[in-house]
């Protein structure tokens, strides 16, 4: 399949869904009281792991549609930013896939009874597990603090296209209603 030369609009939708729902998730998981062994999560912690599980599975479609919807590298871009900015996506994918996964595991090995929403409860990926649990949860933190500075890279690299090289490299992930027209340049 040849690659587009523009992100199509359902690119867009799940990156701009992945990224509002990344605004909620992180202040969720900082706000929430800690839970103790024995307890059982309450209303915080019921969201968190339900917003990471959309998040998991919009980021497992992404990935798809990313597979099967290629989009050339921008051909303006000197080499490392092509190269930089391949890699910082597929860290991203990497990143956010670990963290919302180690989520799940973690309330999993804690033996946690867990609902999507309050609509059906979820499915946990494995039992009780103290040890694994200590372990997955040093991981969730690592794979979380990382993944925000990967995001905040990713942000920073987006606004120097826009504010220092005023190139349209990040015209090619806006709406098209947020675009300036050609003639605004």
């Amino acid at each position: 399949m040849k690659p587009r030369l523009h992100y199509g609009t359902t690119a867009k939708l799940f990156h701009w869904l992945i990224v509002a729902l990344l605004l909620v998730q992180y202040p969720i998981g900082w706000l929430m009281p800690d839970i103790h062994r024995g307890q059982q999560p309450g209303v915080g912690m019921n969201l968190h792991i339900s917003f990471g599980i959309v998040i998991l599975a919009l980021t497992v479609l992404r990935f798809i549609w990313r597979l099967t919807h290629p989009v050339a590298p921008e051909s303006t871009l000197p080499p490392w930013q092509r190269l930089s900015s391949e890699l910082v996506h597929w860290l991203l994918y990497i990143l956010v896939l670990a963290t919302t996964f180690s989520g799940w595991l973690f309330a999993s090995f804690r033996g946690w009874q867990v609902s999507f929403f309050y609509l059906f409860p979820l499915p946990m990926l494995a039992s009780d597990n103290p040890a694994a649990n200590k372990a997955i949860d040093g991981f969730h933190q690592a794979a979380e603090w990382t993944l925000l500075v990967v995001i905040g890279l990713h942000v920073i690299a987006a606004l120097a296209h826009i504010f220092v090289y005023r190139d349209r490299v990040m015209q090619r992930m806006l709406p098209e209603e947020v675009r300036p027209s050609p003639a605004a340049h």
